[in-house]
């Protein structure tokens, strides 16, 4: 049972909280106060590495008992202080659902997964399944029930992350990006639960980018984080006014609104253009199909082609395909019908290497890339494998560095910077390979509005690309630099098009789970003379 918490205490009272990790000379956080009421959704906001998720290490124990340094300050949890608890009755108290969900994920299958904290506790067998089950319905994830863990989308790990927390049963929930690897509408489904256990007496303390999706419910206060500080504290109103619009994403109008009240930016037009007429394509599937297992069949009937010239978003829902689309292109899947072409060769023919030097592969998850003791070595390692002339290393590794702002952290160990930063290393490692064509997989995920457009920007106009893939739930991402999207769904092809066609079609984004967002719809309002769609900035200059 849990001891009744008075109704003047707030569940999360934080005063004077400041630490260092051990290997860093200077603070992570410094001197954060702030109190969370029962029923309270508070969003923190703020540039990728400005503290965030040190802060709710801090929450959940985590730190000192895991992440050793110098902390200070108090934490008190329900009325407790917590700095003589041990790490399990923390748990209990706090759930936690990390922002990579591979490093959350221990079970085989599913059902095994949202069992795994509830057997921790002792509980009855019957009672662990009844919990369980009761989390998966809760979510409407009762179909992933028996499927095997890893063959899993990254939005349905996610999901299956959350379940196992909410089968505990905290009294505080700390979510750290919820929305990073989600469809759009499976993100607003994701934040209308949110917002009916805070509206059930739960506390929701929730780590996000996506400042513009969780708005939409209502968070009762915002908390912005810069460079280890408080910056702001308050109701949602008043955060457009004290933050800088560049380090998180705010609806488009309000970007619009401050635009024109500043000094215009240059604006940024891809080197990438569709060549016309085409040329040979670099990869063609011609219907190619797919299934991990016979009884799951994943792609069906897969033909397309990319061309020089191309920047493709591939967007659809959860589950959808799109990575197993996308690994069929780089070799890492062969098709169990059909095949796939790479420079009008078939991949069963190809090693991953051979692939490699035409399409370079950044993974949804940074976990599945990074090993090398730092940053430059990690960077390093595929243009040594590639056999690149020793001297140029060094430049190419500079110049992704420099492209990911991620200068002075080439001694660092990658494995130990934040998961935004982490995924920067990630993307780096494949700009310094030089490969023709670039391709990512969620490339936004944990990055803030400033280092998701800084490092686009710096992509597009990268010499040397001959076509770009990435795969997103960002429809914004979609809309301000690709020039052709393709819809996948269910395995299949949907659509496959011009932005504007494809995007502008409702109906059908609906069934695909895509939900427009702000600058979308005002693009679709306002057609232009440029011949594609506009950021925010670009909008406020051309009203």
């Amino acid at each position: 049972m849990t001891t009744p918490v008075p109704a003047s205490v707030p569940l999360v009272n934080v005063a004077g909280l400041s630490f260092r990790y051990r290997d860093r000379d200077t603070l992570a956080i410094q001197d954060i106060s702030f109190e969370v009421p029962a029923g309270e959704v508070l969003l923190v906001a703020g540039a990728s590495g400005c503290g965030k998720t040190t802060l709710i290490r801090c929450l959940n124990g985590l730190i000192p008992r895991s992440y050793k340094g110098e902390l200070q300050g108090r934490i008190e949890l329900l009325g407790q202080d917590t700095a003589s608890m041990p790490l399990a009755r923390i748990s209990q108290m706090v759930g936690t659902v990390l922002q990579d969900p591979e490093r959350q994920i221990l079970g085989t299958r599913v059902l095994y997964e949202v069992a795994f904290g509830l057997e921790n506790l002792s509980l009855p067998r019957d009672e662990i399944r009844e919990r369980a089950e009761q989390a998966l319905a809760y979510l409407n994830i009762m179909d992933l029930r028996d499927r095997e863990t890893f063959h899993l989308s990254g939005g349905e790990k996610q999901k299956v992350a959350l379940a196992g927390v909410l089968a505990m049963r905290p009294r505080i929930l700390i979510l750290d990006e919820p929305l990073a690897s989600l469809d759009p509408a499976s993100a607003y489904e994701t934040l209308d639960f949110v917002r009916q256990l805070a509206d059930e007496g739960m506390t929701v303390i929730m780590i996000e980018h996506r400042v513009e999706d969780v708005l939409r419910i209502r968070p009762d206060r915002v908390l912005f984080m810069s460079e280890g500080r408080l910056r702001y504290l308050g109701v949602p109103e008043g955060m457009a006014g004290a933050i800088d619009t560049r380090e998180v994403k705010l609806p488009a109008s309000q970007i619009i609104a401050r635009a024109r009240t500043e000094p215009p930016e240059p604006t940024v037009v891809p080197l990438l253009q569709p060549e016309d007429p085409p040329s040979a394509p670099i990869v063609r599937f011609e219907h190619a199909s797919f299934g991990y297992e016979p009884s799951l069949p994943v792609l069906h009937d897969i033909s397309l082609d990319i061309h020089r010239g191309d920047i493709v978003a591939v967007l659809g829902p959860n589950g959808a395909g799109k990575t197993t689309l996308i690994k069929h292109a780089i070799g890492l899947l062969k098709p169990t019908e059909g095949r796939v072409l790479v420079d009008g060769r078939d991949t069963r023919q190809l090693s991953v290497a051979q692939v490699a030097a035409t399409l370079g592969y950044v993974f949804q998850s940074p976990s599945h890339m990074l090993f090398a003791p730092t940053v430059h070595d990690e960077l390093a390692f595929g243009p040594r494998n590639l056999h690149h002339d020793p001297a140029q290393i060094e430049k190419e590794v500079i110049h992704a560095l420099d492209v990911v702002n991620l200068r002075g952290m080439e001694n660092d160990p990658p494995l130990a910077l934040s998961f935004g930063q982490q995924k920067r290393v990630s993307i780096a490692a494949v700009l310094a390979m030089r490969s023709r064509v670039l391709v990512m997989d969620e490339p936004t995920a944990g990055q803030d509005y400033r280092n998701v457009l800084d490092f686009m920007d710096a992509i597009v106009q990268m010499p040397g690309f001959e076509a770009i893939l990435f795969i997103t739930h960002d429809v914004d991402l979609a809309v301000i630099y690709a020039n052709r999207v393709l819809l996948v769904s269910g395995g299949w092809l949907a659509a496959d098009g011009a932005p504007r066609a494809v995007l502008g079609d409702a109906e059908r984004l609906r069934r695909c789970r895509i939900v427009p967002t702000s600058l979308l719809e005002l693009n679709l309002q306002r057609p232009t003379s440029a011949g594609r769609f506009l950021r925010a900035e670009e909008l406020a200059r051309a009203a």
